[in-house]
C-alpha cells in the first residue's frame, strides 16, 4: 500500500483540525446569534407594551429621548380629503 509523506500527513491533519475548530466556532456563534435574536424580540415586545402604556396615558406622542419632552402626534387619518 502506498502512503503520503509524514509532512503531507501532518499538513492534512492540521488542516482538518483547523476546519473542525472553525466549524465548532461557527456553531457557537450561531447559537449566540439565536439567543440574541430572542433577546431582541423580548426587548421589542417590551417596547411595544411600554408604548401602549404611554399612549394610554398621554395619547399619541413623539418623545425626545434626550430631554423627555414630547409633542402630540396629529392623526392624519382623521383629516377629510379636500
Amino acid at each position: 500500500m502506498s502512503k503520503i509523506t509524514e509532512e503531507q500527513l501532518k499538513t492534512a491533519s492540521e488542516n482538518q483540525e483547523k476546519l473542525i475548530g472553525l466549524i465548532n466556532q461557527i456553531g457557537m456563534i450561531e447559537t449566540q446569534k439565536h439567543a440574541l435574536l430572542h433577546q431582541v424580540a423580548d426587548v421589542n415586545k417590551g417596547t411595544e407594551e411600554f408604548k401602549a402604556e404611554l399612549e394610554k396615558e398621554y395619547g399619541a406622542i413623539s418623545i425626545d429621548l434626550k430631554t423627555g419632552e414630547y409633542t402630540k402626534i396629529k392623526d392624519e387619518s382623521l383629516k377629510v380629503a379636500e
